[in-house]
């Protein structure tokens, strides 16, 4: 693991590991408050879901112009 963390390659890939997606899942359970699915059935979950997460990146969006 040493010889690994002092290669560029090494450290590149645990670079990575700073970054998180957790505050994403707790933005949209407490702000937008999302807490369970409405529709039953995976594909309908997958477009619900796919919903929610365009939901979440035009909030951003703006919030990032503005």
């Amino acid at each position: 693991m040493k010889h690994r963390l002092k290669t560029t390659e090494g450290k590149a890939f645990y670079a990575k590991r700073k970054t998180t997606v957790e505050p994403v899942f707790g933005i949209i359970k407490e702000v937008m408050g999302f807490r369970r699915f409405l529709l039953r059935g995976l594909d309908a979950v997958r477009g619900e879901w796919r919903l929610v997460c365009l939901a979440f990146n035009l909030k951003r969006l703006c919030a990032l112009r503005a």
